[in-house]
């Protein structure tokens, strides 16, 4: 397993940028696919985006298309997820997780590692 941790969360205002990063230890971070999910409050884990080994492939969720962009730096074990037009709806804790092997895949269940989250609160 793959150890993660998150940062760069806080609290915005609807409009603004935020750009959360996570740092992998304990593995050969380029082996894993990297994605970000969200859990709001009294809601279940949903998925935001991927990032593909190389990072040529990105995948992201409908709601957030256009708005956010993942990118990873695998020289510094680092994947970044670049928020912009942040809107209240955004207000999640964000989760970094990591899935071993190539394919890219966007379910909860195929991932096999996790950060602990970071909050973001996007007021209006």
């Amino acid at each position: 397993q793959v150890q993660l941790v998150e940062s760069g969360g806080g609290l915005v205002q609807a409009g603004g940028s935020l750009r959360l990063s996570c740092v992998a230890s304990g593995r050969t971070f380029r082996n894993y696919v990297m994605g970000w999910f969200r859990q709001a409050p009294g809601k279940e884990r949903e998925f935001v985006a991927a990032i593909s080994w190389s990072g040529d492939s990105t995948y992201y969720a409908d709601s957030v298309k256009g708005r956010f962009t993942i990118s990873r730096e695998n020289a510094k074990n680092t994947v970044y997820l670049q928020m912009n037009s942040l809107k209240p709806e955004d207000t999640a804790v964000y989760y970094c997780a990591a899935r071993f092997g190539p394919r890219v895949l966007t379910t909860e269940v195929d991932f096999g590692s996790w950060g602990p989250g970071t909050q973001v609160t996007v007021s209006s």
